[in-house]
């Protein structure tokens, strides 16, 4: 039997430790450098294949934004140094026809939030104020130059937004309203606790402040007479966006509170005025979502995307229009099967473009508004991420399994791309990718299933490799085209090993039936699923089926388990990130309680416990035979790290070789440079030890 290793990284924060030998190495001086593409230390490319450090060396491409000529493209790059475990985002320029990018900033700070002035003639971004006053609003000249701070927000700003007419700014900032151990024990300044009288305590990766983020309208370009557009509201304001007029603004909100907040979904857009103050409803009617309001160029219409259904948060995404003047809205997406969001209007206001998923990629299509007809624009093997209009073009973010982002325009009456930045040319030269393939699989209820096959660079169909069935999460998260920086399939196959991903039930993008079937069946057809996936291709004769694996994060690290007890010998070692392990555990410990009742159908302890609660692994480990290590966060609030804690108890005392990574103060992604570093190495030396 191997000897089993226990990780754990020590947090500075919670257990006060000094800050690592090698970061006290590093000089201020090289503390305070900026980073950027060329000042880093190169990463080895002898071997020509990707390896974490390359991986991290990457230039990544954010937030572009289409200047109002539509001559030029703004967007933003961040560059990481792993040594100094951070990183570092400036701003950039590129012609819209193509050329030479420039960069606009280059400071220690990061830049972000980047837009355009509405006449052209200025930039306003995001970073740390002068003062060290938290992130305020900074403006400067289109080329970088003449940078200014312009706002001085107590609470600092979290994004921000010209009226179209100037008079005016927009600006989202956290209030704080509730009550803390401070405001109402002001002789103990040095206490350091919370106290909780009702839900969403906590959420996501943070505990509750006593702070929301609200939305406020000042005066331009001096931020004086500030308008807190929901003022005294415990309500958290999001994805506001000003009208055509530059009178009224749109925002969208959950408008409740504590348990109510935890259970519901039922999220409205409202219209601000702010001659008057008013506010109005635009979507009281519907109980499920309703988001990502946008005006149309002559202010008589809304797009937005709403779910049908309360309490499901993967519901699908439904095109809908408002007609602002008779306060109707048309649903759109009556025979479109498909969700839509990122909504840009043609100039004419009568064609609405948007992205849209299908069959495992993500392509840009256009609504006629008189006529109703939807029509695909794009085709490929891509995922197109952010979309935008550049005069007759569109301008797409895209990525795919072996290409990080970069920025292209699209034609949307031939579908031809043209490539506008190569950010990330010159690393991918050097590296030979892995071959990205796709076949149809039949399920056990004989339908077609999309999977993945991803193939090692150099592939040698002579030989037999190794083979990692991935594990998707969400549940209702399409394994598109998507290029990540930790379930990275390129890493996978540069370590020979071939990934088989499938497109099991419960997945957007092939219809709502194959979508929705997962609720409640989360030990049911999915899971077979998985196995058709991995059968199917273990019967190639390059694949070694004694020397298969199993990977997933969140829904795919609870797969994991599940599949720990019931996989019949099937494979040799699994990895499990932040996955769900006690169902009952874990619905009375999640943030979110609406997606933990329309999954599982309730809490566990009502009168009729619903048969979802017969399908947690924990149930199961009896089973469990398999190596197995377990990853978790310790900020993870969505699915507490004591899930992966059980976990890892139930191996060990069964015997079962075992590993637990813990990071104190990741949440529910590996996000610092070295901790994804690390998570990269334990990842492979774990499938390293027991199957190669």
């Amino acid at each position: 039997m191997k000897k089993f290793i226990f990780i754990f990284m020590i947090s500075s924060t919670i257990f006060g430790a000094c800050r690592s030998a090698d970061k006290k190495a590093v000089s201020s001086e090289k503390e305070n450098a900026v980073i950027d593409k060329d000042s880093r230390e190169v990463p080895d490319f002898s071997r020509g294949i990707f390896s974490e450090e390359i991986l991290w060396y990457l230039g990544r491409i954010s937030d572009p934004r289409v200047s109002p000529d539509g001559e030029t493209v703004l967007y933003a790059v961040k560059y990481y140094d792993y040594k100094l475990d951070k990183g570092n985002q400036e701003l950039y320029t590129v012609p819209a026809r193509g050329g030479s990018p420039k960069r606009i900033t280059t400071t220690v700070e990061n830049e972000f939030g980047a837009i355009w002035r509405p006449d052209g003639k200025k930039i306003a971004f995001l970073r740390e104020g002068e003062d060290k006053d938290g992130i305020q609003v900074w403006e400067c000249n289109p080329d970088g130059s003449a940078p200014q701070q312009l706002s001085r927000v107590k609470t600092g700003v979290s994004a921000f937004y010209y009226a179209p007419d100037l008079a005016h700014v927009l600006y989202l900032t956290d209030v704080p309203l509730d009550s803390t151990v401070q405001t109402r024990y002001p002789d103990l300044p040095k206490a350091h606790a919370l106290i909780a009288d009702e839900l969403m305590y906590r959420h996501w990766d943070h505990w509750a402040d006593g702070s929301y983020t609200h939305a406020i309208v000042a005066t331009y370009p001096d931020f004086e007479n500030p308008v807190d557009l929901t003022p005294d509201c415990p309500y958290i304001v999001d994805e506001v966006t000003w009208h055509p007029n530059g009178k009224q603004i749109a925002y969208s909100s959950k408008k409740l509170t504590g348990k109510a907040f935890s259970e519901s979904t039922n999220a409205d857009i409202y219209l601000y005025d702010i001659e008057n103050g008013n506010t109005l409803n635009l979507t009281e009617v519907n109980e499920g979502y309703d988001r990502e309001p946008c005006f149309s160029p002559d202010g008589k219409y809304m797009a937005y995307w709403s779910m049908k259904t309360p309490g499901y948060e993967s519901d699908k995404q439904r095109l809908m229009v408002l007609d602002l003047h008779t306060g109707n809205a048309i649903d759109y997406s009556t025979h479109f099967d498909q969700n839509a969001e990122h909504f840009v209007w043609a100039a004419d206001s009568r064609q609405l473009y948007f992205l849209s998923g299908i069959q495992a990629t993500i392509q840009a299509y256009r609504l006629d508004i008189v006529s109703g007809e939807i029509s695909q624009l794009s085709r490929g093997d891509h995922d197109y991420n952010t979309l935008d209009r550049i005069g007759e073009q569109l301008l797409v973010t895209k990525t795919t399994m072996a290409t990080p982002t970069e920025l292209y325009t699209l034609n949307p009456t031939t579908g031809q791309e043209t490539q506008l930045t190569f950010e990330n040319k010159d690393i991918l030269e050097k590296i030979t990718s892995c071959t990205i393939t796709k076949r149809w699989v039949r399920t056990t209820d004989n339908k077609d299933m999309l999977v993945w096959v991803i193939l090692p660079p150099n592939f040698d169909s002579t030989k037999c490799y190794p083979a990692l069935l991935y594990c998707q999460g969400g549940p209702q998260q399409t394994v598109s085209q998507f290029f990540s920086y930790r379930w990275n399939f390129q890493m996978m196959a540069a370590h020979d090993y071939i990934i088989v991903a499938p497109n099991r039930r419960g997945l957007p993008g092939f219809g709502s039936e194959w979508n929705d079937q997962i609720s409640l069946d989360y030990g049911g057809q999915n899971m077979k699923d998985y196995l058709s996936a991995i059968d199917a291709v273990a019967k190639e004769p390059y694949v070694d089926k004694n020397r298969l694996g199993a990977v997933g994060a969140s829904y795919g690290g609870f797969s994991i388990y599940w599949l720990a007890g019931h996989h019949q010998k099937r494979f040799k070692a699994f990895i499990a990130h932040c996955g769900m392990f006690n169902f009952e555990s874990w619905y009375a410990t999640t943030d979110e309680l609406f997606f933990a009742n329309h999954d599982l159908g309730g809490p566990y302890w009502q009168k009729n416990i619903p048969h979802s609660y017969t399908f947690s692994p924990h149930r199961f480990v009896g089973n469990w035979d398999t190596p197995i290590l377990v990853i978790h966060g310790g900020n993870d609030f969505r699915i507490p790290y004591t899930e992966g804690m059980q976990a890892f108890h139930a191996a060990r005392i069964q015997n079962i070789p075992a590993r637990f990574l813990f990071f104190p103060e990741e949440w529910h992604f590996v996000s610092s440079p070295q901790n994804a570093i690390l998570w990269q190495r334990e990842f492979f030396r774990w499938l390293d030890t027991y199957l190669k």
